[in-house]
């Protein structure tokens, strides 16, 4: 336990939102701290609830990855975790990209909320939140945090969709 409060410590010491003007970049690290947060932290190899091989930040295993076929409870290092949880992350923002690209104008605190969602639910999934994306579109934020507690994934994920629907109401504390 004590390591997910260093990590996240670390993390959170060397955070920065960049702001471009009407662009605003959302704080990966800020995102990958919350993450260890929401989904928990494996340093071994293990099966998830559908039987996938997985470790670190729910990564799962992929023919690409250098774990492929190493048995269950292998180790896995920390920088190895953490370069897997990185490039979860670029893939989540691509998706987002493609399939959500009003989701970049949002403030970079609603942008941690909708990157969050779709690390979990994955990008199908989320597509599927057609009354909360169209509410976030709107910038009916209100709407859209009701929308996201109207949902299965809500109660199953308790209190994640409680904070992330403070957050989204709330918004960015540096949002103007």
């Amino acid at each position: 336990m004590m390591k997910y409060f260093i990590l996240i410590l670390l993390l959170l010491l060397t955070t920065e939102t960049i702001d471009m003007g009407d662009i605003t970049i959302m704080d990966r690290k800020e995102l990958m701290a919350e993450l260890v947060i929401d989904e928990g932290k494996v340093s071994e190899i293990y099966k998830d609830h559908l039987g996938y091989e997985t470790f670190g930040v729910g990564h799962l295993v992929l023919d690409s990855d250098d774990e492929c076929g190493q048995p269950t409870g292998t180790e896995v290092s920390e920088e190895r975790i953490m370069e897997c949880l990185q490039q979860d992350i670029d893939g989540i923002c691509a998706d987002l990209d493609r399939n959500i690209p009003f989701w970049r104008d949002l403030d970079e605190e609603r942008q941690r909320i909708v990157a969050n969602m779709a690390f979990n639910l994955g990008i199908n999934r989320l597509l599927q939140f057609e009354k909360f994306l169209n509410a976030l579109e709107q910038r009916e934020y209100e709407r859209a945090a009701a929308e996201m507690m109207d949902s299965r994934w809500a109660k199953q994920v308790g209190a994640r969709s409680e904070r992330l629907k403070k957050r989204m109401i709330a918004g960015s504390k540096n949002f103007t």
